[in-house]
């Protein structure tokens, strides 16, 4: 399931805060999210204020989403947390895109 949501910051005057909370690794809070890539039930590939994150896990769902605030809850299984360089999540971006063509 590929999805595309795009967030917008009402504070447009400073950087946002982009902060990273889990709990129990069985949720996790993100806080900075300019879009959702992607994601499905073992990547979420986020676009953040910090550069592109990947979470990966099993069984992953998105609980809870707010693009006025660009806040992404995620919960299932989480394995790791990763930030992208611009080489990275340029590949990335063109798996999902041909995965879910």
């Amino acid at each position: 399931m590929s999805q595309f949501y795009e967030t917008s910051n009402s504070n447009k005057d400073h950087t946002p805060n982009h902060d990273l909370v889990m709990k129990g690794r069985r949720l996790l809070d993100i806080t900075g999210v300019k879009q959702v890539e992607s994601f499905d039930n073992e990547e979420f590939l986020l676009e953040t204020v910090m550069g592109f994150l990947s979470v990966r896990g099993q069984n992953l769902q998105m609980k809870n989403l707010d693009v006025d605030q660009g806040i992404v809850s995620i919960k299932g299984k989480i394995f790791d947390i990763v930030y992208l360089d611009e080489n990275q999540s340029e590949k990335a971006k063109g798996f999902f895109s041909k995965l879910f063509r």
